[in-house]
């Protein structure tokens, strides 16, 4: 697990587009030993004093410490942030055991297939909207009126296993920001399940893992964070129509899209309840994240540009998943963040996919390796097997862990400076160093800005140069050969996503 980074040590003082010294034999050669490998931050930690307006030497990631040496799995990249006091108080707070409670209340209902009745107070989707609505409600009580809780609907007209139309409803609790709430991050699960039958709306389907374990994890992260007050806005949502096209997800990122709200990250949790595979092997350590690589919403005109200098590894979704290993992967969480390069799953999608089509950056958690005897199926007992989505077959203390993985990617993302605007690599001149520029940030407690880089084939940031309180920085390393980013530093500390930099001629 990561521990607390070194800082790095100030050099001369320098002026806003000041220049790094010369280091291009250094760094060939040691990109020939293979000696620039990925490790734990050379970034100050979370509880560092405010960054000095002064050029520091390039800054690769130190070697690992005896205890992580001996770690199994990937080591933390160089980019990586340890929690903050914070953020580990807040991480405790997360309860395995309300987690389970939620769990099995929303299996309770019977069903809650997105076509089941809407008007039985004890069974079906209408009552797991109502008992869903009230939980968050009351956590909104308890956070001086930061928080609001409503019903988000609309009339779906038939289409696609939808065959008359049907109200679906999201249940959205918003958490307003303190300093940036134009920022807004959202994390849900989906609260309608299914059978054998995608169109069965009245047999019992229990949903436990797929997916009131999703919701159960958006409530619980909720009911923690109502009592804080976060700097940006951060919005809980349980979904449905899922299992029917993803209608929830799509009518919720549609209307953000039309407000013109920055969502800035979406989170998806579906599918987070067990830890055991069908083999019978477990991995409660363990969580994966989905991120796509090319992005859905992606222009002819923009592929044009990824293709001409690469970037097929540096979609918003790509620096997301990295933010999201460089603040939930570590000792706080317990958890192992498992990223796949891949959208989603073969054969299967999540309600993050419409928030790609609508240009947001977006990811979903799965757990490591499923169990398809105990999702869409049946309740039944076949040959001494038993089948169907039910709570004995989750592990709920993996789930808090996932739990903890997100509030940690969340609540550091609503902490700290948004990715930079408008971050470019000049490319006017032909020269064998590489001038970056961006814009600068909003936030009041901004203090500076580090580059970021690493090698074409590595798929982690390897080495940071923090560059003070400038909007441009010149680097004596080519363009060609590597890979460039830039994020932002706020006085705790805290370091946001990277931006990953465009061609400007």
């Amino acid at each position: 697990m990561s521990s607390t980074p070194t800082p790095t040590p100030p050099i001369r003082p320098s002026g806003n587009s000041g220049r790094s010294p010369s280091r291009r034999t250094v760094l060939a050669a040691t990109a020939a030993a293979g000696a620039v490998t990925v490790g734990p931050s050379a970034a100050p930690a979370a509880s560092a004093p405010v960054m000095p307006t002064a050029e520091l030497v390039d800054t690769p990631a130190r070697p690992a410490t005896a205890a992580e040496a001996e770690r199994p799995g990937p080591r933390p990249p160089a980019t990586a942030q340890a929690p903050s006091r914070e953020l580990r108080a807040l991480l405790k707070e997360i309860d395995p055991d309300r987690i389970e409670a939620t769990v099995r209340k929303l299996v309770s209902f019977g069903t809650r297939h997105t076509l089941s009745t809407q008007d039985d107070p004890d069974r079906g989707i209408g009552a797991a909207r109502d008992w869903i609505l009230a939980e968050m409600r009351s956590y909104a009580a308890g956070s001086g009126g930061r928080m609001t809780a409503e019903l988000q609907s609309y009339v779906q007209e038939p289409a696609s296993r939808i065959p008359t139309a049907t109200r679906i409803t999201n249940v959205v609790a918003i958490l307003r920001g303190s300093v940036t709430p134009e920022r807004v991050y959202v994390v849900s699960g989906h609260y309608d399940s299914r059978v054998t039958d995608v169109m069965d709306a009245t047999s019992d389907s229990p949903g436990a893992d797929d997916d009131a374990s999703g919701v159960a994890v958006a409530m619980e992260l909720a009911r923690v964070m109502a009592k804080r007050r976060p700097a940006s806005t951060i919005v809980f949502a349980a979904v449905a129509g899922e299992e029917q096209g993803l209608y929830g997800a799509s009518h919720m990122a549609s209307r953000f899209k039309a407000a013109g709200t920055d969502v800035q990250a979406m989170f998806t949790n579906d599918i987070v309840g067990a830890s055991r595979a069908d083999d019978g092997t477990k991995d409660p350590y363990t969580i994966r994240l989905f991120a796509e690589g090319v992005p859905t919403s992606e222009t002819a005109e923009q592929a044009a540009t990824r293709r001409s200098v690469g970037g097929e590894n540096d979609s918003p979704s790509r620096q997301l998943a990295r933010f999201v290993r460089d603040t939930g992967d570590n000792s706080a969480t317990g958890m192992h963040v498992r990223v796949v390069y891949r959208r989603d799953r073969y054969r299967r999608g999540g309600d993050h996919i419409p928030f790609l089509e609508q240009g947001y950056a977006a990811a979903r958690f799965t757990e490591p390796a499923e169990d398809f005897a105990h999702q869409h199926q049946d309740v039944r007992v076949e040959g001494g097997k038993q089948f169907g989505d039910l709570p004995e077959f989750c592990d709920f203390p993996f789930t808090a862990r996932v739990a903890r993985v997100n509030a940690a990617a969340l609540w550091t993302l609503a902490q700290a400076p948004a990715a930079p605007r408008n971050a470019r690599i000049l490319t006017a001149a032909l020269t064998n160093s590489t001038e970056l520029t961006w814009a600068r940030g909003s936030e009041p407690d901004l203090v500076g800005y580090e580059v970021v880089w690493r090698e074409t084939t590595s798929p982690e940031w390897t080495h940071i140069i923090p560059v003070g309180n400038a909007t441009s920085h010149e680097v004596d390393l080519s363009k060609d050969n590597v890979f460039f980013g830039v994020r932002a530093v706020n006085r705790a500390g805290l370091r946001g996503p990277v931006a990953f930099p465009l061609p400007q001629v």
